[in-house]
């Protein structure tokens, strides 16, 4: 572990400057497994450990990064009913509403994994344009969601959108500043940025072996510093980085950061049966909580929005 090279920052490319922990594949195998019944084998080929680093302007990162397919991200969706909580036509996401609040009257919105594209729903009046390379044939019918990345789109579009948004996406991907530099290249002169990704610290990141939070998932981790040196890389002007109030979805969540037994050194993910049961536990009871209270009082956010600007 002392000989390991410090991995490039996937933001600024400077070196790590911690080791966070290494993590098994073994054990998040068995953790995708039995927490959420999905194989992600796929993504684990010829690799027997992951190093979470951590950079100097903060993001926390797996190195590798090993972004999961189509075909975990259905399965897992699928065993969980997450993309329809959270993308659905059902979905109700403060996240969302505070996303449409800088898209200007009357503009084009670029939505990248857009999943289900109820993010339109937030922007009448405005032209909205979805990117979902995985999810679009399942979009409403009406609703312009393309299967395309977006660089696909970038390359015919440069200058066309008045915002450019991405909710929860940019965590999954292994090149973040790539996604976004395209998304910036959409935008026209003065068009807005707005990023929405889970925050670290935060309850996501205080239940061990919570392992949504790791490959092929989570592949980075966000705080209010790694975001503004994120638009301050792609030269944008920052506005605002701002916590986004817990959608109701996340209850479960924040019950399970209050009932989950910690690891005594501070490690993230961890072996043990302690460990296993207590995770259990903490869901069994968190569901319940959850069911008959909604979100705890005085919850802290576990998300961040970024709303940046493009140079005029």
């Amino acid at each position: 572990m002392t000989d390991l090279v410090p991995p490039p920052c996937p933001i600024t490319g400077a070196p790590a400057k911690r080791l966070i922990q290494p993590v098994s594949v073994k054990l998040l195998r068995e953790l995708w497994r039995w927490s959420f019944r999905t194989d992600a084998s796929a993504a684990f080929g010829g690799i027997k450990r992951f190093h979470l680093w951590e950079s100097p302007c903060g993001l926390a990162f797996f190195d590798p990064m090993r972004p999961g397919d189509a075909a975990f991200y259905r399965s897992f969706y699928a065993n969980v009913a997450a993309h329809d909580r959270l993308s659905g036509e059902r979905a109700h996401r403060p996240e969302m509403e505070l996303a449409a609040q800088p898209v200007p009257e009357g503009g084009r919105v670029l939505d990248v994994g857009c999943g289900g594209g109820s993010f339109a729903t937030y922007l009448p009046g405005r032209a909205y344009v979805g990117l979902d390379p995985f999810f679009a044939e399942d979009a409403p019918p009406g609703r312009d969601i393309r299967a395309e990345t977006v660089a696909q789109h970038a390359a015919k579009h440069a200058a066309t959108y008045d915002a450019a948004v991405a909710l929860q996406v940019i965590e999954h991907v292994a090149d973040p500043l790539g996604v976004v530099r395209e998304m910036a290249v959409c935008l026209k002169p003065g068009g807005v940025l707005v990023i929405g990704v889970p925050s670290w610290p935060s309850t996501l990141t205080a239940i061990p072996n919570f392992v949504m939070n790791a490959p092929p998932h989570h592949l980075s981790w966000w705080n209010e510093t790694s975001l503004r040196a994120l638009a301050t890389r792609l030269g944008l002007s920052v506005e605002a980085v701002q916590p986004v109030p817990v959608a109701r979805a996340g209850g479960i969540i924040c019950w399970m950061a209050r009932l989950a037994p910690r690891a005594p050194d501070g490690r993230f993910f961890v072996a043990g049966w302690r460990y296993y049961l207590g995770l259990g536990w903490a869901y069994a009871a968190g569901w319940l909580l959850d069911r008959l209270f909604g979100i705890p009082r005085n919850v802290r956010p576990h998300d961040i929005m970024l709303v940046a600007r493009k140079p005029g």
